[in-house]
């Protein structure tokens, strides 16, 4: 015996708004894979506050739909994620608008047209019957749009009631609410979609967000010149289907400016956001994991790896509804652990490279060669103006410093450092691999500054100064766009 026992359409509509993982900018994501599917060229997106409630609109010019399209775009679970898909597809389940939408707003409303039709339909959470939905026609479904239409065709997605978009019972503004969400919803997208935005590999993609253009993110640097890559690599699947393999070494954080760093490590620095680079049909999926394949550390913060692989792999790959995870197919696990230790010993070599050359002429180096009766010690240079700045700071007991100085220089293990360094040997980091650990050795020169000018203290002053001291003489272009950004806010300069 069988009997009917559908989902109750409130509760499941309402449990739909916690499908995924999904924040702003993964919501926003979503709906601009539709655009694309839909061969839209441009892309507006517009938070409008009203009263306590804001309403975002997101319409592109891609081909619409007709009325049945439309019916069949706001049914949950509209497309069985087993069905053969166009290669260009980026949905897969049949809920990423609904869901998506829902995880933001209690109202979704959807306005399409194609040439001199129009429609219009509607979720309202709050107002559920059965699984009835708001349908709209011709001027009823034209009066939903705040704006004409300027295109023969194109789609119009419209949230309201958003009460997850800002933090109810905040004293802030609606506006102060929502300008961090929506800045970091143009940093990740202008990441996500960073091959659409340039243009490189597929058909340019324009996106608007309050009126001003997204510009690309590349992950991977690829015009800076001392990005170091290999060759692309095929891997064949047991299904025939292939995935496209190629790493990339990021430039040392010494070779770019603070806002090239920013950009590269995101809300969470360089060391989260190293490791794998997954896209399917050129669309970022996640990024910054090893799939466990070797720890995230110091030394591998400059490696990353991008993953092509084809819609027709996402049941291998186990990509979940909101397109923020995915599992690494067993078959695979041996090649790419390979090419990841492979790239780590070049990482690592980048690092190592990053050394000073304390003999060049002009500089104050961290340590002094001295060469006396045939022997060769390194000592600790007392005139460095960190090193001066240690020994003012414990003048009371500034012998016990300079001894401690002495032990350091007798006892620094050369002939470790010799057997590790030589021809072969991938160890002896001794270079700083963490960009905060520079910034703070910085912040520490300009008190040395301080303490030995006698005028007011300038930016091009401090620039004079710490240009000739190491490490920052060799490591200048971050050092003069680090100094430059933060003069006046942290040294009031």
């Amino acid at each position: 015996m069988r009997i009917l026992n559908p989902p109750t359409a409130s509760a499941l509509m309402a449990t739909a708004r916690s499908f995924g993982n999904y924040d702003l900018a993964a919501a926003l994501a979503d709906l601009i894979d539709n655009s694309i599917q839909a061969k839209a060229e441009k892309i507006f997106i517009e938070f409008v506050p009203e009263n306590d409630d804001v309403v975002v609109r997101i319409r592109d010019d891609g081909i619409g739909m007709d009325r049945e399209a439309l019916i069949n775009a706001m049914r949950p679970a509209s497309t069985h994620p087993k069905e053969i898909r166009e290669k260009t597809d980026l949905g897969r389940f049949g809920w990423g608008m609904k869901s998506a939408s829902l995880s933001q707003a209690k109202v979704l409303t959807v306005v399409t047209w194609q040439k001199d039709k129009i429609y219009g339909a509607r979720w309202n959470i709050d107002d559920l019957d059965d699984w009835a939905m708001d349908f709209f026609e011709n001027a009823e479904a034209t009066r939903l749009l705040d704006t004409a239409v300027e295109n023969e065709s194109g789609t119009e997605i419209i949230w309201s009631h958003s009460d997850r978009l800002f933090d109810i019972g905040s004293n802030a503004s609606i506006d102060e609410r929502l300008n961090d969400k929506i800045a970091h919803a143009r940093n990740r997208l202008s990441l996500i979609f960073h091959r659409y935005l340039s243009g490189q590999e597929t058909k340019k993609l324009n996106i608007y967000l309050q009126g001003s253009p997204l510009s690309p993110i590349d992950p991977f640097m690829k015009s800076h010149h001392a990005t170091q890559s290999e060759g692309e690599e095929i891997i064949r699947m047991g299904n025939g289907q292939e995935v496209s393999i190629q790493p990339y070494i990021l430039p040392h954080f010494s070779k770019l400016s603070t806002q090239e760093k920013a950009q590269l490590g995101g809300d969470e620095g360089m060391v989260r956001n190293q490791g794998f680079y997954l896209y399917r049909n050129k669309r970022l999926i996640i990024y910054g994991t090893w799939f466990r394949l070797i720890p995230h550390g110091e030394l591998s913060q400059l490696i990353r790896v991008r993953v092509d692989l084809p819609n027709s792999l996402d049941s291998e790959w186990k990509i979940t509804v909101d397109k923020s995870d995915a599992q690494l197919p067993v078959t695979l696990k041996k090649r790419l652990r390979e090419i990841v230790l492979n790239f780590s010993k070049k990482s690592t070599s980048v690092h190592r490279n990053k050394g000073v050359d304390f003999s060049k002429m002009g500089r104050e180096p961290v340590w002094k060669r001295n060469a006396q009766n045939g022997r060769i010690r390194y000592l600790i240079n007392r005139d460095h103006p960190l090193v001066e700045e240690l020994l003012i700071e414990h003048q009371e007991k500034e012998s016990v410093a300079r001894d401690v100085l002495s032990l350091i220089e007798s006892f620094l293990p050369t002939e470790n450092l010799v057997k590790d360094t030589s021809e072969g040997k991938d160890g002896a980091i001794q270079a700083i691999t963490d960009p905060d650990q520079y910034e703070s050795l910085i912040n520490a020169c300009f008190i040395s500054y301080i303490r030995k000018i006698d005028e007011t203290p300038n930016l091009n002053g401090f620039l004079a100064f710490i240009k000739n001291v190491e490490p920052f003489a060799s490591q200048w272009k971050y050092t003069e766009s680090y100094v430059s950004e933060n003069a006046r806010a942290k040294w009031r300069l």
